[in-house]
């Protein structure tokens, strides 16, 4: 069989696959021919099943859950109406909009990109076979593996024969659940929990783990779960499911903890349980690509596998966070070594964030991180209660932690728990980055009454009580 030569391969279509077709056909002016071999929706994950549909369905639920919880004297409680049937199916055609606009219809500016349609599998270092409906063989001088993830599933006993959903088919919902549970206390978990609280379900999370969010600040955590169990969710920590199944009144399941074994009904079961690289039918082996224990390629901060000529990015990657922008920004590095640029990935600079409301977001170490790897750290915790614009809204649950080094005063790491703290984190992303100390953040003019302002607050508690301090003073 003859071969489809081309001067780069690209396994998947999803967020870095996408992002490196595109630079690679800047840097060439369009001159690279480039294959792209996927299965599935075009555009992967976020614009699928992730980002893009679960930020739709928690905007919705804000608008329905806010009204009837008013937090200002005076503003009395309202109830719309929601008819959660039409709110999915407009879920959906935004996602058919947001893939047309921005994948379907931008493909189409780069002719010399091909698109062709199957799973592919390497026959050699250079050499790709795909099965599917534009099956065949691909040779690319250069490979780019972004094949992306999927939802994983615990083994529990009798979960397949009760039926659950996952994040990648929860977006098939016509009906609101009104009881449901949720396996894993995770970012997805508790986005889609709360996202279902709000329009009116009772929620169960299941979390194995000790605290919600370990990768961030246990006060962040612990702050979170308080406010979710306010708005009336119930969380299990340090527990795990042992059984599900059918009952007469729905589904159920049987939780472990600390205090015994639980059995409660609901309606669904949503799995969130994490997420495995799709490379189990790569054959890697023959094109000398090392994985990890988990199956995630290992790379250098180039984005080069252990085989020349190979590189990958995006879920399929060897990394702690996974995220659309930082898979997409390893596309780009790929590339740019590919011809000729050099560039390095950053991952210790790369903003992470929960949608929930509030939301939450982190950049750079956390104090025990950071002290772990230098024996003592500084750090400071900002309550919102100290900041106006919080007071203002009725939103003082939150608080800004920095944390810095005390050698020098440079900032290693912050962490955001407020409404609109994935906005306001990019300016811990810009000191992570920079090596911006606290008297930088000080010295910068931030807007009053404002919650960024929270940053700068942070900042000033290393050097006074803010509780003691005027708005005004610097």
């Amino acid at each position: 069989m003859v071969s489809r030569q081309f001067d780069l391969v690209i396994l998947g279509w999803g967020a870095a696959a996408f992002s490196a077709a595109i630079k690679a056909s800047e840097l060439t002016s369009g001159g690279a021919t480039i294959a792209m071999i996927g299965k599935g929706p075009i555009g992967g994950t976020c614009v699928n099943v992730g980002c893009v549909p679960s930020k739709y369905l928690l905007e919705a639920s804000h608008l329905a859950f806010n009204p009837r919880h008013p937090r200002m004297p005076g503003v009395g409680a309202v109830g719309p109406k929601v008819d959660f049937g039409k709110v999915m199916d407009g879920l959906r055609a935004y996602v058919d909009h947001a893939r047309s606009a921005k994948y379907e219809e931008v493909i189409r500016n780069y002719p010399n990109v091909t698109l062709i349609e199957g799973l592919g599998s390497f026959l050699d270092e250079r050499t790709v076979k795909v099965e599917g409906p534009s099956g065949g063989e691909v040779s690319g001088s250069q490979v780019i593996i972004a094949t992306g993830s999927a939802p994983t599933v615990p083994k529990i006993d009798g979960l397949k024969e009760a039926g659950y959903l996952t994040s990648d088919t929860l977006w098939n919902l016509n009906e609101l659940p009104h009881r449901v549970a949720i396996i894993g206390g995770g970012a997805i978990g508790l986005e889609m929990g709360q996202a279902l609280l709000h329009f009116g379900a009772e929620v169960t999370v299941v979390e194995a783990l000790d605290s919600l969010l370990p990768q961030g600040e246990p006060e962040i955590g612990e702050a979170l779960k308080k406010r979710l169990e306010g708005e009336g969710m119930r969380i299990h920590l340090r527990a795990r499911v042992s059984s599900a199944g059918k009952s007469r009144d729905g589904k159920y399941v049987e939780v472990i903890t600390h205090a015994g074994r639980h059995r409660f009904t609901v309606d669904e079961i949503i799995v969130s349980t994490g997420r495995r690289p799709n490379t189990g039918t790569l054959n890697l082996e023959v094109a000398h690509v090392k994985t990890d224990e988990r199956g995630l390629i290992i790379t250098d901060r180039a984005m080069r596998t252990s085989s020349p000529g190979i590189y990958a990015a995006g879920d399929c990657v060897s990394k702690t966070l996974f995220l659309e922008t930082l898979a997409a920004r390893e596309g780009v590095v790929a590339v740019s070594n590919m011809f000729g640029q050099e560039a390095e990935i950053d991952h210790g600079s790369a903003t992470w964030a929960v949608f929930t409301y509030p939301q939450v977001a982190g950049v750079g170490l956390t104090e025990k991180e950071f002290s772990r790897k230098n024996g003592s750290c500084s750090f400071r915790t900002l309550s919102l209660a100290n900041l106006t614009k919080a007071s203002l809204m009725g939103e003082t649950d939150g608080l800004v932690k920095i944390t810095v080094d005390p050698k020098d005063n440079k900032i290693v790491g912050m962490h955001i728990f407020s409404p609109s703290a994935t906005d306001i984190i990019i300016e811990g992303a810009y000191a992570v980055r920079h090596g911006y100390t606290v008297e930088d953040i000080i010295a910068t003019s931030h807007v009053f009454p404002s919650l960024s302002e929270g940053v700068k607050l942070a900042a000033q508690s290393f050097i006074r009580d803010v509780s003691k301090m005027s708005c005004c003073v610097e």
